[in-house]
């Protein structure tokens, strides 16, 4: 593996049409609306659970690949694993909550093994301490370039669960629901890569290269009927000549300009924008990275 030496700061465009890109539970899975301005958000979870899902679809969920924070995980089952793999004596309560005197080593043989902590960091301080993880990737929510509206659908069944429900409806086996869209929405994220925390972890530059490789290509293959066009439109990376950086991070993502074409035409496709990409004014000691970039020229 070799060491990561260099920052990174990378901008992430990806849309949705007709469908639901992160439903909220507490709101009946409505899609996520910041309430004052109507912009539509997907939360950093939600991304960070895509790439999981990526890279456990790549690499069969084997180490050093493997998943901590996967559907079902008994996260304590895994913590027990690297306690025991290093030789931990666990005896006892007391002994398993604080984690015996090899805390750190059990922590290590975490990072080793499991690709989403030594990439996004996790508290391991649980019954069974492995301590805890600060991540060198880094994202925020993904939020529209424009208000989203989000739409509700009545959508019918023509079948029961149960024999009970089919007895009150006297045959007649419909049952209906509601299904909650978006038309179209563009959004953007912002990521981090810290060197400092990536030597703590021992995140890799292959580890990074399989974080750009996830963030392409993560959509398809989370197709469903609430996402089926939902992909990503541009993967905008810097590199830094150091270790601390060369340049403000807000500086470099005022770099990537995202407008609507006719902003008096409501956005419902990519086409409906244009982005423009500075890179002439790329400072000095930064390096954009092409990655993913999708750029749709602006009119003569």
């Amino acid at each position: 593996m070799t060491e990561l030496k260099n920052r990174y700061d990378f901008v992430l465009l990806f849309d949705v049409q007709d469908g639901n890109p992160n439903g909220d539970p507490d709101a009946g899975n409505l899609p996520r609306v910041d309430p004052e301005t109507g912009n539509g958000l997907v939360t950093d979870v939600c991304l960070k659970r895509k790439v999981r899902n990526y890279v456990s679809l790549l690499k069969n969920n084997v180490a050093p690949y493997e998943i901590y924070v996967r559907e079902k995980a008994i996260l304590n089952q895994q913590h027990l694993r690297g306690h025991q793999a290093v030789g931990s004596d666990l005896s006892g309560a007391e002994g398993k909550r604080k984690g015996g005197a090899k805390v750190e080593e059990a922590r290590k043989w975490m990072c080793d093994n499991f690709y989403d902590i030594r990439t996004f960091g996790a508290v391991m301080a649980t019954e069974v301490n492995c301590g805890q993880v600060r991540g060198p990737v880094q994202m925020t929510f993904g939020r529209s370039i424009d208000p989203v509206i989000p739409l509700e659908y009545c959508i019918t069944r023509m079948a029961v669960t149960t024999e009970k429900e089919a007895a009150k409806q006297e045959g007649d086996n419909r049952t209906m629901g509601r299904k909650f869209t978006i038309p179209y929405g563009l959004y953007r994220s912002f990521g981090f890569v810290s060197a400092n925390l990536a030597r703590q972890t021992g995140f890799s530059e292959e580890d990074l290269e399989l974080l750009w490789d996830a963030l392409i290509n993560m959509f398809e293959q989370d197709h469903s009927a609430t996402r089926g066009l939902m992909q990503t439109r541009g993967l905008y990376v810097f590199k830094h000549n150091s270790e601390l950086g060369s340049a403000p991070a807000h500086r470099l993502f005022d770099l990537i300009r995202v407008e609507r074409r006719n902003p008096e035409l409501v956005a419902r496709s990519f086409a409906d924008y244009v982005v423009d990409v500075e890179a002439a004014a790329v400072p000095k000691g930064v390096q954009l990275l092409e990655m993913h970039l999708t750029r749709v020229p602006v009119p003569a």
